[in-house]
């Protein structure tokens, strides 16, 4: 083979060889630092996919939600799996990841707040007033109340609260049926298994299947707030950017449609 040969040979191996790696990197999918994975409290579903189809289309960046009861999500978090984001539905979860030292420094603040209600299902609803001493027991029967697991699902824990509050707690304790999560809560309410649930009010808003027949006091419980941070071992380059979008005027339309309040 003589060297011109050679020569040209060399040139279209090279050439060749670059055409499959520029394939390869076209092929390649997004790495960890392109996305972000955000966990986030299962209340938050509607109006946080809203705001992420909103951000998505403006940046062109892939992001991922995991959606559970914020006490899941946190032990999850501290069982090292990869996630940028943590939005908790109380303060006492995201307190526990801090003090785990799972969240950056100077990055947690607090996003929303919330109300609880008691709801029915849409087609047997009536009003309840809520107050001290109120007659639930009465109300369920012998159905159940369906609610978060009230020792670890945030909305389960302020609805105890309350009903402890009025003095009612006793009266129902045997009556409820404890969930993974606040949607799963609803959703029995919403299926006609449970004649009653106390969920979030924007969860209420979120399922045509149930109606809000009442509303707890505000000082009936602890004030309703849903922390936001970014986790230590984030590697995304846009979970600032992503953060501090959530928290803008520009994202806040997605969550009060649903009926969040903004935390400043």
């Amino acid at each position: 083979m003589d060297i011109n040969r050679r020569h040209w040979i060399r040139i279209a191996t090279a050439s060749l060889a670059g055409a499959w790696l520029g394939l390869a990197a076209i092929a390649a999918p997004a790495s960890a630092e392109d996305k972000i994975t955000v966990f986030a409290a299962a209340s938050l579903k509607n109006a946080l996919d809203a705001a992420n189809a909103a951000w998505s289309k403006d940046i062109s960046k892939e992001t991922t939600v995991s959606y559970a009861a914020s006490s899941a999500l946190a032990k999850q978090i501290e069982a090292g799996a990869p996630a940028d984001i943590f939005i908790s539905a109380d303060l006492a979860w995201m307190d526990y990841v801090a003090k785990k030292k799972l969240i950056k420094d100077g990055t947690r603040s607090n996003l929303l707040g919330n109300r609880i209600v008691l709801v029915a299902p849409k087609d047997a609803a009536k009003p309840v007033e809520i107050k001290e001493g109120f007659d639930l027991a009465t109300l369920v029967g012998d159905g159940k109340l369906a609610m978060g697991a009230v020792d670890s699902v945030p909305a389960g824990k302020y609805g105890k609260a309350a009903l402890e509050k009025l003095g009612v707690w006793s009266s129902v304790e045997s009556k409820v049926a404890g969930a993974e999560s606040v949607r799963a809560a609803l959703a029995l309410v919403s299926r006609g298994e449970a004649p009653y649930g106390i969920v979030y009010q924007t969860d209420a808003a979120a399922d045509p299947g149930v109606a809000i027949v009442g509303t707890f006091p505000e000082e009936s419980h602890p004030p309703i707030t849903y922390p936001i941070a970014i986790l230590s071992e984030s590697k995304s380059a846009d979970a600032a950017a992503y953060l501090d979008y959530l928290k803008s005027e520009k994202a806040a339309p997605f969550f009060t449609e649903q009926g969040f309040t903004i935390l400043k």
